[in-house]
């Protein structure tokens, strides 16, 4: 299969508010608050053609995603796109993934003065498929209510998406599963190393704990401008690095990297 990226999950159980400040404070233009028909809570990160999803769960009410919540917090989605949701279950089911049941849902959506509802089928690999995290293809009903042009644009200049890290104790034996998977396009990368290679690279900004064998760590961004984020990320207090031109933002928290490259 041909995988396109969709969008990229952080995950941050009943405090998507607080993950939502930080990332308003970095510079970037957060959607509405959204709901999900499934009853979790979403901010949206949009860029051309894919976007960022901070997911969370209400801290009142009895309609709670188990999925969500049985998840550590931290980037626990990587989404690719699908034309067809069914088709792509059958190619799933053919190359032998477990899945489980195709899942349709909705949020409203409020756009300036419009409203609409955004709706959405998604084909989600068995829980443990890849352990790194929740892995899984969606379709969109109604990308117009979700790709809005007042938010494709961010104060601090970041424009793309361009690679998830994935950090493994057997980084070679996740290398061959996700090649089962497909290939990436020319716009996105997923890389997997190893966590000692994290280690180096992220100067240990972070540290991720040593009972998980296999996470999402890392997301880098093109487009931003290195100076206004460094600074806004350090009035926050959060852990900055410099390497070259790479700008290195540790949110601990969520036990995950933001890296940006001009």
């Amino acid at each position: 299969m041909n995988l396109s990226l969709d969008h990229l999950v952080i995950n941050s159980h009943f405090a998507v508010e607080k993950t939502a400040d930080i990332f308003r404070g970095l510079g970037f233009t957060l959607t509405p608050r959204g709901v999900h028909s499934l009853g979790s809570l979403n901010y949206l990160i949009m860029f051309p053609g894919h976007y960022l999803e901070l997911v969370g769960l209400p801290t009142q009410g009895d309609k709670i995603r188990r999925e969500l919540l049985e998840s550590p917090p931290g980037i626990d989605g990587l989404v690719f796109a699908s034309p067809d949701a069914a088709h792509t279950a059958r190619q799933l089911s053919q190359a032998e993934f477990s899945l489980q049941p195709v899942q349709s849902f909705s949020r409203e959506v409020v756009s300036k003065d419009a409203r609409g509802v955004a709706r959405f089928t998604t084909v989600r690999l068995a829980a443990g498929e890849f352990p790194a995290g929740r892995v899984y293809f969606c379709q969109h009903h109604t990308p117009e209510w979700v790709w809005r042009p007042e938010w494709l644009s961010h104060q601090n200049g970041v424009s793309a998406i361009d690679e998830l890290t994935l950090v493994a104790d057997e980084p070679e034996q996740q290398k061959q599963h996700f090649r089962r998977l497909g290939d990436t396009d020319e716009r996105f990368r997923l890389t997997i190393m190893h966590r000692d290679e994290f280690a180096r690279r992220c100067g240990g900004l972070i540290q991720p704990p040593a009972g998980r064998d296999s996470l999402f760590a890392a997301i880098r961004m093109r487009g931003g401008d290195g100076e206004r984020i460094a600074r806004d990320a350090a009035a926050m207090g959060m852990p900055v690095r410099r390497e070259g031109e790479r700008l290195q933002v540790a949110l601990p928290d969520l036990m995950t990297l933001l890296e940006f490259l001009p």
